[in-house]
């Protein structure tokens, strides 16, 4: 009986002392781990913490930076503007410029333009697609799509999928944006299969509503509302804004005045003043 008693608290001895041993180890390895932590401690830039509390948030990549993480390191460190993100505008900057202790120069609003009006009304169609419904995978079926004109709008809205603000929607099968709406972060011009979305000054320049390369009969044909490529438009600018490249103008915002005569004198009035 003794030699069991004897057993028994020679057994619950050992469990102690092991129990001992592995709280000493983990206190140990706590203590280790600590010390490590704070010697291989990244120090944190304030600067950097109080400019992300500013952004917001949105890890769109519109600024050009994977996320919001990385555009508030690249303005703490000078290396982009504090103006740099899209989405938060003009009274964003404004707040990260007296973070950096530094003047905000006013941005340029800018916002989403498809160039494209080929809605159903207007543009034909060369065959009755029955696919996915996304633009992505219309785009890889014969001529690009079923539309008649391979530069047109496929209509099936991945833009809109992507797009955080309900800035822009499908209507009578042309994806059209909301520019108040528009914050320009980009995501749709990204989405695009036909690169038929840009991101344009919101406010005081021309805009063709319009992509396609082919010239007078061709795109008359296929579309109603095509740019028939007739120069015009550019014989038309004083200021030397517009240039006619394949068939279509392309307007040099730096240039543009805004003064609409390019508009009044398109045939197809596909060209607007924003």
């Amino acid at each position: 009986m003794t030699d069991m008693i004897i057993a028994a608290m020679s057994g619950g001895m050992g469990i102690i002392t092991a129990a001992a041993i592995v709280s000493g180890i983990g206190i140990l390895i706590g203590l280790f781990l600590g010390i490590a932590g704070k010697k291989l401690e990244i120090p944190v830039d304030e600067k950097e913490t109080a400019v992300r509390e500013e952004l917001p948030g949105n890890n769109c990549g519109g600024c050009g930076y994977a996320g919001c993480d990385g555009l508030a390191a690249a303005i703490a460190k000078g290396q982009a503007p504090v103006n740099g993100c899209p989405v938060g505008g003009d009274a964003v900057a404004a707040r990260i410029a007296e973070i950096m202790g530094v003047e905000a120069d006013e941005s340029i609003r800018l916002a989403a333009f498809v160039k494209c009006m080929g809605s159903c009304d207007k543009a034909k169609d060369e065959y009755r697609y029955s696919g996915i419904e996304d633009c992505k995978m219309a785009a890889l079926v014969t001529d690009g799509g079923a539309k008649a004109c391979e530069y047109g709008c496929l209509g099936f809205g991945s833009c809109v999928s992507v797009c955080e603000f309900d800035a822009i929607h499908v209507i009578n099968g042309v994806a059209v944006v909301d520019r108040e709406a528009c914050k320009a972060c980009g995501k749709c011009v990204r989405e695009c299969p036909k690169h038929l979305i840009e991101l344009r000054p919101v406010t005081g320049t021309a805009n063709v509503a319009c992509s396609s390369h082919n010239k007078g009969k061709a795109v008359i044909d296929v579309c109603s509302a095509g740019c028939i490529g007739c120069t015009l438009c550019e014989k038309q600018c004083e200021a030397g804004a517009i240039v006619m490249d394949n068939n279509i103008p392309v307007i040099d915002y730096n240039k543009c005045t805004g003064c609409g005569k390019c508009a009044e004198k398109c045939p197809k009035k596909i060209i607007f003043i924003a």
